[in-house]
């Protein structure tokens, strides 16, 4: 219990703000008066959109995967994409075990029916809490590189993949079939936009940043 008492969520994590989402209004406000009842406090969003121009920064998002196994999905990537994340709790009016473990293995913490009792959501919430403080690190970590990485020019990331695949400046030259001279330039300029020092610099924010797998 000490663990979900501190980090992420703060003191106590019987209290949390629940970042509700979800298109339909009715749903909204009957998840928002659940969350209020069962002792925290809500914020509701219709559309992803809505979501990210707020961007909260702490906090746990509730969202409900619709169409089921894509919603979710979707909204992680659009999340990493913004340098934005929370910890998610996927909900779906029933949910199948293939939607479930796509939306998983994409990011989500949990998947539930839709909550219309406090102790399941409490329980999420709860299971939430024990993991969302490395998940947090972790995939802030990676959407921060995902936007260093979307600055580079198709031929820099080229020459990152390359470099991060241990080849030589003079072995990039010949797969991408320019100079040597040519690849340090880009290769120079890479460096600048992604901030590195170094090479392995680079080559780790490469990693960072596809290191999610389907949520990429």
């Amino acid at each position: 219990m000490e663990a979900a008492r501190s980090g992420y969520f703060g003191t106590m994590v019987e209290r949390v703000t629940l970042h509700i989402l979800d298109s339909d209004s009715a749903r909204r406000a009957q998840l928002a008066r659940l969350a209020f009842a069962a002792g925290h406090h809500a914020e509701i969003y219709g559309s992803t959109d809505e979501l990210l121009a707020h961007a909260p920064s702490t906090g746990l998002l509730l969202a409900h995967d619709d169409p089921p196994g894509e919603a979710v999905p979707a909204l992680i990537v659009a999340m990493m994409r913004a340098g934005h994340w929370l910890p998610v709790i996927a909900i779906g009016n029933a949910p199948e075990t293939w939607a479930v473990v796509r939306t998983i293995k994409a990011g989500a913490l949990d998947y539930l029916a839709i909550p219309n009792q406090i102790g399941p959501l409490n329980e999420a919430i709860s299971r939430a809490a024990h993991e969302a403080e490395s998940h947090r690190v972790q995939r802030a970590r990676a959407a921060e590189a995902r936007q260093r990485i979307a600055r580079l020019s198709l031929r820099e990331r080229e020459v990152l993949d390359r470099l991060a695949e241990g080849c030589s400046n003079k072995a990039i030259a010949r797969d991408l079939d320019i100079s040597p001279r040519t690849v340090e330039i880009h290769r120079m300029k890479m460096m600048g936009k992604l901030g590195a020092r170094h090479a392995a610099e680079a080559v780790r924010l490469r990693i960072e940043a596809t290191g999610l797998g389907d949520a990429a």
